[in-house]
């Protein structure tokens, strides 16, 4: 009951009654439409003008393309103006002025900063010319480069990733950067903001960014006045507002931590208390992170401070966050970013190059498996071609309706030689993929389109590291601890499940 009430009385339900009224008076504008020769003319007209406009956008994904083609399809007469309302992906206009400019952020970035990042450049191409054009290729599009001078960690456990964020935090002496897509009320909240209070009270610079959307349930909606009366710099980020429009679908997924400007952090974890689990919601939560010491943590300031400055509308001086210690190289470490705006899929790429590129295995971990065409060859053509290509996904989903696509997509995949397991304790939220022993991503990227084409994401690649190591084995016993999914499983799910999958799976790009 207090549940609900909490629910009945929150932005998120308020916000939702606003929209689905505005939904109503559309539906009666349309209604009347029905009724009037000339309406009815200028609706289709529209609706031809949106396919065509559609049909002829070439960075559009052709799932999306057809997606909206359907609903044009059946819905003549108003596909046009939803295409309108909902179908494109732009943020507001001042918005996105200021996300144009991240080339020029990037080059200021870069000159403010006393590190070269050519050199670890050409060292990348003497160890590997293959990973030297996949990190060559990051660098060109999204402007992060290769690190060398970078220490590394792996946490093959979300509560162990936390500890030592924790311990980090409590060592601060001159800022803490945080930026997360949830941040809930709980045991972990409680705790981090304990922390963060006290560093305030020290003289410590910290700023926190969330997003709106990502943590409109899970957070009163006064709580970030309140952490800022408390002294701590917040900015929550792309507000929602209460009225039809795509801007909402453009989410900051990303997980970072930067501090003191020499250690940083990435990852799946959220500040929630499922993701140390300390609440069961689906079994037991394996999600894995990083931590960095040295060069490679720019790229992550930057990432903070482009969003930071976007969402709090303030300039940015780049010369007290610059990194002052360098450290000893483990192998090459190149933390990028990505995001909705550019007409770059950086994300999907940089998966994309790994899988083509293996020889002898590629494994991947992730909580959804809602793969456009473009994938699914490229995993298809590596299983074909002799290479392990293994899959592990939750057994126990937090969202029944993507886990209905995810179970969809098996069927070809694995017709083609893709192994598929679930992990069977729960719900496994690490996005992570390695390929032979050479080179592996964790971050926030999740194998979907939300994650591909809709959010701002972040991850590290390593190229020739010991985190290369440690994600294979850490994937090993997970495999342990996984069902391997054959045809017989699948034959033995209720029948409606298949064309539920399907139809879901075709709907999936507008989602």
């Amino acid at each position: 009951m207090r549940k609900l009430l909490k629910f009945l009385t929150g932005r998120l339900f308020l916000s939702l009654v606003l929209i689905l009224l505005q939904i109503a008076v559309l539906i009666n504008i349309f209604g009347f439409a029905k009724n009037d020769t000339l309406w009815i003319q200028i609706f289709s007209t529209i609706s031809i003008a949106m396919a065509l406009f559609v049909s002829m956008r070439d960075h559009l994904n052709p799932a999306y393309k057809i997606g909206w083609m359907l609903i044009f399809m059946l819905l003549p007469l108003y596909g046009g103006l939803l295409y309108i309302f909902l179908g494109t992906r732009k943020m507001s206009p001042g918005l996105k002025r200021q996300l144009v400019a991240f080339n020029d952020f990037h080059d200021k970035g870069m000159e403010n900063v006393s590190l070269s990042a050519d050199l670890p450049m050409q060292a990348l191409e003497s160890y590997d010319p293959t990973l030297f054009r996949q990190a060559s290729y990051i660098t060109g599009i999204s402007g992060f480069p290769v690190w060398s001078n970078t220490e590394v960690e792996y946490f093959a456990d979300g509560e162990d990733w936390l500890l030592d964020v924790f311990k980090e935090i409590r060592r601060a002496k001159s800022f803490i950067f945080l930026e997360f897509f949830i941040i809930a009320e709980g045991d972990v909240y409680t705790a981090l903001i304990k922390e963060l209070v006290a560093k305030v009270q020290q003289g410590v610079l910290v700023r926190l960014l969330f997003d709106d959307v990502g943590s409109i349930s899970t957070i009163p909606a006064y709580h970030a006045r309140h952490l800022r009366s408390l002294g701590l710099e917040v900015v929550a980020f792309n507000p929602l507002r209460a009225h039809i429009n795509s801007r909402l679908n453009s989410r900051d997924h990303r997980k970072v931590v930067v501090i003191d400007g020499n250690i940083g952090y990435t990852g799946g974890i959220n500040i929630a208390d499922e993701y140390a689990n300390r609440q069961i919601r689906f079994g037991h939560w394996k999600d894995t992170g990083v931590k960095l010491k040295g060069d490679a943590v720019w790229n992550l300031t930057l990432m903070f401070l482009q969003l930071w400055t976007f969402g709090s509308k303030k300039p940015v001086d780049f010369a007290p966050f610059k990194p002052t210690i360098q450290y000893k190289t483990d192998g090459f470490v190149q933390p990028f970013g990505d995001n909705p705006l550019d007409n770059h899929n950086v994300a999907e790429n940089s998966y994309i190059q790994i899988i083509s590129m293996a020889k002898k295995y590629v494994w991947i971990t992730t909580p959804y498996l809602v793969l456009d065409n473009e994938m699914i060859t490229v995993l298809k053509i590596a299983a074909q071609s002799g290479v392990d290509v293994r899959i592990i996904t939750p057994n126990m989903p937090d969202k029944w309706y993507v886990f209905a696509v995810t179970q969809d997509n098996y069927y070809s995949l694995m017709e083609c030689g893709v192994k598929i397991y679930e992990y069977i304790p729960g719900f496994i939220h690490a996005k992570m993929c390695v390929a032979d022993d050479k080179v592996a991503i964790i971050g926030t990227i999740n194998m979907d389109y939300r994650s591909f084409y809709l959010h701002f994401e972040n991850a590290v690649l390593f190229y020739g590291s010991s985190v290369v190591e440690s994600v294979s084995t850490d994937i090993e016993k997970i495999l342990d601890l996984s069902l391997r999914v054959t045809p017989e499983l699948l034959a033995a799910r209720p029948w409606y499940r298949k064309p539920m999958g399907t139809v879901l799976r075709l709907a999936a790009p507008l989602l």
